[in-house]
């Protein structure tokens, strides 16, 4: 599949991402922050678990549950 990913500063310094399927809009529920665009039609398999460049994890499984992946707030 190839996403879309975003990204955001949080007050840490750290970076945030966000990838939602290539061509669909960032979902409502994630539109009331400052993302930017980082990268377009980033290709990953299908069925994948995790996209380490951007802290992405259970990247498949985020997206079938809620449309996109966002990084944990864990990182």
């Amino acid at each position: 599949m190839r996403l879309d990913i975003y990204r955001r500063a949080e007050t840490d310094g750290k970076l945030s991402y966000l990838a939602v399927p290539e061509s669909r809009n960032i979902p409502e529920e994630a539109t009331n922050t400052d993302w930017e665009i980082d990268t377009r039609a980033y290709e990953v398999d299908d069925d994948a678990d995790q996209v380490s460049e951007f802290d992405l994890e259970n990247v498949s499984g985020q997206i079938g549950e809620k449309g996109y992946a966002i990084t944990s707030s864990q990182h």
